[in-house]
């Protein structure tokens, strides 16, 4: 974006990229002038968040003259993806979740820029963890990852004070969740707990959940998959949300939350806690105007148990199928810029730093490493002069985030056996006499169904 362009502006240049073939990328040649790389950016941001990516934006350009930049609203969601990608109407550049990676790559939905990430010269030193979720199955790196996380449970600081809890003493086992809980709903009239119910994150928080309580939702032997839904594991939990929701009241009316809808209703106020990754303070501070004071976080309490563990997952940033020789090397290129190079070069740090604290957008916000623990504590110091996020208010969570045993998602149609597990817990918060038993025995046989199909 050589100048900048109002969103009005965009919108309508977007239409005509949009009503255009997807060949402009494909016979986009080296000699054919300025190479022009759609990149996403995330929708409903404020004035702020959007002057600091534009910023960005021209910085990129000054170093690379001959890549023009276009930013395009984009935010990954489950309803919407398919049909995107199969229209052809994403961006150049565009993130998906962990659980996207392997299967875009086997379908070969995503360009093999592997060739072109290896030459990165810290290519080396991404955590062996994450790197596994953009890799082909002979090692190559089609898909990189830029963000790590382990869940959280975030807290309304003010809303604790209001119910008299201690906020800077969050709930460290279930049995106190769901007491603080009841006690907010009791004394505030706001949603103690809220849970994450539709557009896949049901199954997905559902997921974290019975991970906490020492479950799994899959077992691998070699190349065969087993659903494990219907477990005691996923049965206590259940039990827990239907005790809290008919028997405490203290899960509010609201039981068909998505990630956009629940950030929204926490940041309004709305609700005491609720579980979503540990990095979530950006989004609600640059998308839902959370107020920093409000904002509490902290680890996902685990059960007694040996087989208790954190869901963790994270970001890739990948290249359109379509995106040809020039543009793809183009991508990497804003990938290496705006997504990594400020998590290992004490220079790229400082300035994306100052940029976007100079915006007055949130420096510092907690995150598991993407590279090795040696090198995410380095970029920590070299930022720290910039940092303007509440670090006081996430030091449950940060004292504690890498001790806790991290275990990675289900890795075989995640999201589709997710979205089998939204209609369960949803029955469970709006039919009081829901037969959990009866839900996990259909939703395990479906999902068995789907795996042994994949």
């Amino acid at each position: 974006m050589k100048k900048l362009i109002t969103s009005l502006a965009l919108t309508g240049l977007l239409a005509a990229l949009t009503a255009c073939s997807g060949a402009d990328d494909t016979d986009q040649t080296a000699d054919s002038g300025p190479v022009t790389l759609k990149v996403a950016r995330d929708p409903g941001l404020d004035k702020g968040a959007v002057a600091a990516f534009d910023e960005r934006v021209a910085q990129f350009e000054k170093a690379n003259p001959d890549i023009d930049v276009v930013p395009q609203e984009y935010n990954w969601t489950a309803t919407t993806f398919t049909a995107q990608l199969a229209g052809n109407t994403l961006p150049d550049v565009f993130t998906v979740p962990f659980t996207d990676g392997r299967g875009l790559i086997e379908r070969k939905q995503i360009a093999d820029i592997s060739g072109l990430v290896s030459a990165l010269p810290y290519a080396g030193k991404f955590s062996a963890t994450v790197t596994k979720a953009g890799q082909a199955d002979d090692g190559k790196m089609w898909a990189v990852p830029i963000a790590a996380y382990g869940q959280a449970l975030h807290y309304n600081r003010t809303l604790f004070k209001q119910a008299g809890l201690d906020p800077d003493k969050p709930p460290a086992t279930w049995d106190e969740l769901r007491s603080a809980a009841k006690q907010i709903a009791d004394t505030t009239g706001k949603a103690g707990y809220a849970q994450l119910t539709a557009d896949n994150t049901g199954g997905w928080i559902l997921t974290t959940l019975d991970y906490a309580f020492g479950g799994r939702a899959e077992k691998l032997d070699g190349d065969k998959a087993t659903a494990e839904l219907d477990t005691p594991q996923m049965t206590e939990v259940l039990r827990l949300l239907k005790s809290m929701r008919w028997d405490d009241n203290s899960m509010g009316s609201n039981f068909l939350y998505d990630w956009g809808s629940i950030n929204q209703a926490f940041a309004a106020g709305q609700i005491g806690m609720y579980v979503s990754g540990g990095g979530n303070y950006g989004s609600l501070v640059t998308q839902n105007a959370l107020k920093p004071a409000d904002y509490g976080v902290t680890v996902v309490p685990l059960k007694d148990s040996p087989d208790a563990g954190v869901l963790g997952g994270g970001t890739l940033a990948t290249v359109s199928a379509k995106a040809s020789e020039p543009v793809k090397a183009a991508a990497v290129k804003w990938i290496d810029f705006y997504y990594l190079k400020k998590l290992v070069d004490q220079q790229s740090a400082v300035l994306d730093a100052k940029t976007i604290a100079a915006s007055k957008q949130p420096v510092g916000v907690p995150q598991l490493p993407v590279f090795d623990k040696a090198t995410y504590d380095k970029s920590l110091k070299w930022v720290a002069q910039y940092v303007n996020v509440p670090l006081a208010q996430m030091t449950p969570y940060t004292d504690k985030m890498f001790d806790q045993p991290l275990v990675t998602e289900p890795s075989r149609s995640t999201q589709e056996v997710y979205k089998i597990l939204d209609p369960v817990v949803q029955s469970v918060l709006t039919q009081k006499d829901a037969d959990i038993a009866d839900l996990l025995k259909k939703a395990d046989a479906e999902a068995q169904a789907l795996l042994d199909r994949n």
